[in-house]
């Protein structure tokens, strides 16, 4: 289901109790496909992240637009291929945030003061690079 020209995360490991799913309102109008970064909004909300906004979580399934549901499940903590958009890349131990549309940056003072970092990268990886993140750090 995933869009041309789109990124979603790639879901490597699930850890804790699959993944520790847990569900949020999303609305019947929205297309969701699974491994979806998604920002979080009140209340208890996740719809898809276009900017820096504070994590939901990795969508867990694909979510077709006006089928009548307006439940869906959100990964927490796993291990995922995400994509860097920081032009000074990550490196392993660096804090990440969300960036935009299913892409990442390095977290900020600012970022993680907000809660909006939500993970660590598990390896190096430079701009526009996929690396290893460790998602619910």
């Amino acid at each position: 289901m995933a869009l041309a020209n789109s990124y979603e995360a790639q879901i490597v490991e699930l850890l804790g109790d699959r993944g520790n799913v847990i569900s949020f309102t999303v609305s019947n109008t929205a297309s969701i496909s699974k491994g979806t970064l998604c920002k979080l909004t009140d209340p208890r909300t996740a719809s898809a992240s276009s900017a820096q906004d504070v994590w939901a979580g990795i969508a867990a399934a694909d979510k077709v637009a006006n089928d009548g549901s307006t439940k869906l499940g959100f990964i927490r903590n796993a291990i995922c291929e995400m994509k860097c958009t920081s032009s000074e890349g990550i490196t392993a131990g660096g804090t990440v945030a969300l960036s935009g549309a299913n892409i990442i940056h390095l977290a900020s003072a600012g970022d993680m003061d907000t809660g909006k970092a939500f993970g660590r990268a598990l390896e190096d990886f430079s701009a526009s690079e996929e690396g290893l993140v460790l998602v619910g750090f």
